[in-house]
């Protein structure tokens, strides 16, 4: 049995495809939730989530690993995975705060992980995650495109896609472009431009753990490799903006998914 509110999609394609979320009357009773699998996968679609709160959509956020391995020890004292889960939740923490989401809308999902700090994808990590949807009670979800070799992207894609083709609990699912994301077709998109892509590298930035890994390890900041995958996302739709966040929809109408 459902227990989300039913919504029709027809609101968001009156343009046709890709829709341009600015160029659409959203319904601002939709409630969102955002299934981060790491503490700063929710400032990737920083724009997205701006352009809904100010809509008046409530919005709500789980984080779904600690995110630990991502911590370079030079950076953690003492550099434990204790201790970096803390600087992680930390850096979430003060990002969502400069958001301006509700302390009440972020939560940390405590679920069992492998070695290298990646879900499991278990029946009780599924209750988990099942319970959390079904109390938050989203019409739309944001998470990461299945077709990702990341490990725990990949399994948020599989987790929440059981949860909604057997609940048939949501209306859709925006799948989020990601620097590592192989192939998706852009059908829905929010522009913006230097003016946003600036607050938002302010959010980036406060993951100061992942910055300095980039820096380190790619020689440029987090927030231009977030950035970079929205500039070149925008040259390939209509209009050619700045910048824009883009996601492939998912839609759970019936119980085979379709």
């Amino acid at each position: 049995m459902s227990v989300s509110r039913p919504h029709s999609l027809n609101w968001l394609f009156v343009r046709g495809r890709p829709a341009d979320l600015t160029a659409v009357s959203v319904p601002p009773d939709l409630r969102v939730a955002v299934l981060a699998p790491h503490p700063d996968d929710f400032d990737a679609t920083a724009a997205t989530m701006r352009l809904l709160q100010c809509n008046g959509n409530p919005i709500h956020v789980a984080v779904l690993t600690t995110g630990w391995s991502g911590v370079e020890d030079s950076f953690a004292t003492p550099p434990t995975p204790q201790r970096k889960t803390d600087i992680r939740r930390e850096e979430q923490r003060a990002s969502c705060k400069l958001f301006g989401l509700p302390d009440d809308r972020l939560e940390f999902l405590p679920l069992a992980e492998d070695e290298k700090a990646h879900q499991l994808d278990t029946p009780a990590n599924q209750e988990m995650l099942d319970n959390y949807l079904r109390r938050v009670c989203p019409d739309i979800v944001f998470l990461p495109h299945g077709h990702d070799p990341n490990i725990a992207h990949h399994r948020t894609y599989v987790m929440m896609h059981r949860y909604a083709v057997l609940s048939k609990a949501m209306t859709a699912a925006f799948l989020i472009r990601d620097p590592k994301t192989i192939e998706m077709r852009a059908d829905v998109f929010t522009p913006f431009d230097d003016e946003t892509a600036q607050w938002k590298a302010g959010l980036l930035r406060l993951h100061l753990s992942q910055h300095q890994r980039n820096l380190n390890t790619r020689r440029h900041g987090f927030d231009d490799r977030i950035l970079n995958v929205n500039r070149l996302a925008a040259q390939e739709l209509p209009g050619r903006p700045q910048y824009a966040e883009t996601f492939e929809l998912e839609q759970f109408d019936r119980a085979d998914g379709g």
